[in-house]
């Protein structure tokens, strides 16, 4: 989507010199700002023009500057930005709409030592800074921007938050710095899909307040306005990250599109640390549930409420149990039946960083019972609570559901990145996309344990184009055969291979393009093991956690296997045998990937079909 504006004219600025430095010094406002420095570090901008963004000059290198908005000499709110010093990286704007025809001040304090006035006056920002009647947004960063996946349309992105399903509409808030492209100002930012693919951008929905920053939550449709904002009323339950963290409230009464804030917030506190709450209403037991995580001492809380805003503790649930080397957050909790049988089981998720299989973030998950109260895990045959991974790549983290998703499906989405270098990968205008949405379901695996799938949401079909590629069936050795992808679009493609294996010939798929950058995709049939090696895709310096092997179990016996690749920009999401193994890892490859290759290392393998479809996605 694009909204390419005009941005108005700099502006002149008349300083005085260092030896009047304790006088007032003011410059002339002709273009729509004056500013004044005060110090070293301390410099008001007065919004003295009359337009509805002031155009902030960011450099990423540089730490936050802190800046007091006062509007008629009441600080209205505060936020932190890396103001540009020696060059100017991008720009972001700050909305004055909401402040039109009132007195307008940035107070500002910058980090960067300076030896005088003199020198801070030199700062690039001073001169970058000017009202404009509107923003461009246009994609500049066309070569990694993901073509059918969920992005921010500038800015840094990570946690899906508050994802309801409400008349044909499916709502995703996300964690949002509106003001940089790297953490920081939390705020809930807001898409809306029809069909899960294209996505319409928002306003912002609830920002920073007293109570601190607006971490992850969750909404539901109040569907008898239980809450007392009325029926159908979307509340939002969310923590609010100050000095501690604390559960808050906010209703909206437009669909999600504005909250309003519960005055008497907080709703939930605790003596240490908890945050990311996640709220359902329990049919069975007629009162809402949730699920908090009580993050540093790793478990998750469970708390009943007759109205959403006076919560009970019931139990809890992890101390000692699965993975437990990082923080526990984001939690999801949702019964499933189990495939093949007429068995319902409940599935508590617990996204947990670090301590991921190879190294930073993971959706850790637990099978088991819950009867409104007391969530009780399943063990395997040695009688201990095992510990599962929804996702075996890198680049799948604090992945929830949508509530009152239609017909009864489970559907959900994660965020792409891993915090180990999620601020490090090559983009600037944006940081970070969401995974493809996908269905969760339950299976039972070889060994008699049942484990979560997940599968892309049906909607994704009406992605498919052209078929680019198709093979039958064909045997497959070292020398493989190669397939050209879709040359339009950068590569984008979706790719359906079927190929059985026996004994000791692994079989590999390999994504390559002319640079010689390369994926390689390999199963293994004696360990019953597929390895996704990125560590020649492309980029991969800008972090030394990035250049990685992830290995899934593939829960078969029989050396079959059926492979959907979805290819973008800048991400590969393998879902294996219907989604009982499934891998997510972000690719930077210099030019996109042109051809892919099946090989094996004996002669006991075949390739029983191989489609490659081109995706119509912008």
């Amino acid at each position: 989507m694009e909204n390419i504006i005009d941005i108005k004219n700099g502006f002149k600025v008349m300083m005085a010199s260092a030896a009047f430095a304790l006088c007032p010094l003011f410059s002339l406002a002709e273009n729509g700002v004056e500013i004044n420095h005060l110090g070293v570090s301390n410099t008001l901008v007065r919004v003295t023009g009359d337009g509805d963004y002031l155009i902030l000059p960011v450099q990423e290198a540089n730490d936050d500057a802190r800046i007091n908005v006062l509007v008629d000499g009441k600080i209205a709110e505060t936020i932190y930005v890396r103001l540009a010093k020696s060059k100017t990286d991008y720009t972001v704007p700050f909305d004055l709409s909401p402040y039109k025809g009132k007195n307008v001040i940035l107070d500002i304090v910058t980090p960067q030592g300076r030896s005088s006035v003199r020198e801070a006056k030199e700062d690039v920002c001073w001169k970058g800074i000017s009202v404009s009647d509107s923003f461009d947004n246009s994609d500049k960063e066309t070569k990694y921007r993901p073509a059918y996946h969920h992005t921010p349309l500038y800015g840094w992105m990570n946690d899906p938050n508050g994802m309801f399903y409400k008349d044909g509409k499916w709502h995703l808030y996300y964690q949002y710095n509106p003001y940089g492209s790297k953490w920081q100002n939390m705020t809930w930012g807001h898409s809306v899909s029809s069909d899960l693919v294209n996505w319409e951008h928002m306003p912002l929905a609830i920002k920073p307040n007293g109570l601190g920053s607006v971490f992850s939550g969750s909404c539901v449709v109040d569907r008898e306005g239980s809450a007392g904002f009325g029926k159908d009323a979307i509340i939002a339950l969310y923590t609010s990250a100050g000095t501690s963290q604390m559960q808050s409230l906010a209703s909206s009464r437009d669909n999600g599109t504005t909250f309003d804030i519960l005055h008497s917030n907080p709703v939930l506190t605790l003596e240490s640390e908890a945050r990311d709450p996640n709220m359902f209403w329990n049919e069975k037991t007629g009162e809402w549930n949730l699920v908090l995580a009580h993050a540093l001492d790793h478990e998750m809380l469970f708390f009943t409420s007759p109205d959403l805003k006076k919560w009970t503790l019931q139990s809890g649930f992890g101390k000692g149990e699965g993975c437990q080397d990082g923080v526990w957050e984001c939690p999801d909790l949702f019964e499933l039946p189990v495939a093949g049988s007429n068995d319902k089981k409940w599935v508590l998720i617990c996204n947990i960083n670090p301590g991921g299989p190879f190294g930073g973030s993971a959706i850790q998950y637990f099978v088991g019972d819950w009867d409104g109260k007391t969530f009780t895990a399943d063990t395997d045959a040695s009688g201990k609570i095992p510990t599962k991974w929804l996702d075996y790549g890198k680049d799948n983290y604090a992945l929830v559901s949508w509530s009152d998703a239609p017909e009864g499906r489970r559907t959900a989405i994660g965020w792409m990145s891993n915090w180990q270098y999620a601020a490090e990968v090559p983009t600037m205008q944006y940081r970070s996309a969401n995974t493809l949405p996908r269905e969760i379901g339950l299976f039972r695996g070889p060994d008699g344990e049942i484990y979560a799938s997940s599968v892309p949401s049906p909607e994704l079909l009406e992605l498919r184009g052209k078929l680019a590629c198709n093979s039958g069936k064909t045997g497959i050795n070292k020398k493989g055969k190669t397939f050209q992808l879709p040359a339009a679009n950068n590569g984008i493609c979706e790719i359906l291979v079927d190929f059985e294996s026996q004994k000791a010939s692994a079989v590999t798929l390999t994504l390559a393009n002319k640079q010689g950058d390369k994926v390689t995709m390999t199963y293994n049939p004696a360990d019953r093991t597929m390895a996704f090696d990125r560590r020649e895709s492309g980029q991969v310096d800008f972090s030394e956690g990035f250049p990685a092997v992830t290995v899934s179990p593939t829960f078969e016996n029989d050396g079959k296997i059926s492979l959907r690749i979805y290819v973008d920009r800048s991400s590969i999401e393998l879902f294996g045998n219907d989604g009982k193994f499934v891998m997510t890892n972000l690719v930077f490859p210099n030019e996109p990937y042109t051809t892919l290759t099946v090989s094996s290392t004996g002669s006991n393998a075949k390739l029983d079909s191989l489609k490659v479809y081109s995706l119509n996605a912008n």
